[in-house]
């Protein structure tokens, strides 16, 4: 990794955050430091859900990462 796995947990948690999409998949996250490794991303992104930052969400298919707030948001504003 060319960057810490601290700032590299704030570039996910900004990009979490401004992405126009609320809920985002791993490869999203790969600009955030493109010098990592795809699977050092994924451990820092996996670390983030551990601490409550990030959760996993799912259509179904597939498993996608989202900040807390915004799945909140998006369910209710879908009237679920």
């Amino acid at each position: 990794m060319a960057i810490s796995k601290e700032d590299l947990k704030v570039k996910i948690l900004e990009k979490a955050a401004k992405s126009p999409k609320p809920q985002l998949y791993i490869k999203d996250f790969y600009e955030c430091d493109p010098d990592a490794k795809p699977r050092d991303v994924k451990n820092v992104a996996n670390e983030l859900v551990k601490e409550s930052k990030l959760k996993f969400w799912s259509s179904g298919s597939t498993t996608m990462y989202a900040l807390p707030s915004r799945i909140k948001n998006e369910e209710s504003a879908d009237g679920i």
